[in-house]
């Protein structure tokens, strides 16, 4: 996909953060880009400030069927699906004996099953365009810490699931990569970016990731990328 004027990108939780910068990136590059949030009034938000062609929907991960409608209605738009990022995400941190059954599922739900939702309902958009798939994991997929129980699991778990979906697809002519970042200035867990995250990757950078994953010659698979700060935060 080294030329990717007019190419269709998909990106979940596209309102903002992580997404919205891959959002930014891509249609610098001449795409056009449908993004999704739970809230339509974010997405249409979103899209209003980053211009060009930007589809805002309302969809949410966890439901099968909204994301099913979500990918046909950015096929009915623009007549193809080129790449899928499912970046959609939350984090509940807490010990063991304080996590509740809600908070475990919901995360397991969002981070997890909601790709697997994701590329169920963009796969066959994929095929036709021999496309690309790319997730957003975490270094907490491969470090595990104290109350990341919840968050550890569903990014562990999203990080083999994405490598095997990689080996299931990869003789279709999909590409399939995850990125797996450490601290990202965004509003993710509640955080307000501020001059205090300047040290931390901005979601400009995963943006940046992600067009030269996209550009790259499709023999070329970097399948699995980690991605850190370059430097510790001030004290």
């Amino acid at each position: 996909m080294s030329s990717l004027q007019n190419k269709v990108a998909f990106i979940t939780g596209g309102s903002k953060g992580i997404g919205y910068g891959v959002a930014q990136s891509l249609l610098d590059l001449g795409m056009k880009v449908a993004i999704t949030s739970r809230s339509l009034k974010f997405a249409e938000e979103a899209a209003k400030k980053l211009g060009g062609a930007v589809l805002p929907l309302e969809a949410d991960v966890r439901n099968l069927e909204s994301q099913q409608k979500a990918i046909d209605d950015t096929i009915d738009k623009w007549g193809q699906l080129d790449a899928l990022i499912a970046n959609a995400g939350i984090g509940h941190y807490a010990s063991i004996e304080e996590l509740t059954p809600e908070q475990w599922q919901e995360t397991i739900d969002t981070n997890l099953t909601g790709v697997f939702y994701s590329i169920k309902a963009g796969l066959e958009g994929l095929k036709k365009s021999k496309g690309y798939f790319i997730t957003i994991s975490s270094l907490a997929g491969t470090n595990f810490f104290a109350n990341g129980a919840a968050y550890n699991a569903s990014k562990f778990g999203l990080t083999g699931f994405t490598q095997a979906v990689m080996l299931d697809v990869r003789q279709q002519g999909i590409n399939v990569s995850t990125i797996m970042p450490g601290s990202v200035a965004t509003h993710f867990n509640g955080n307000t970016p501020s001059e205090k995250d300047a040290w931390k990757i901005q979601p400009e950078d995963i943006g940046e990731l992600v067009t030269d994953l996209l550009k790259m010659n499709p023999r070329t698979l970097p399948s699995k990328i980690e991605v850190r700060p370059s430097q510790p935060p001030k004290k």
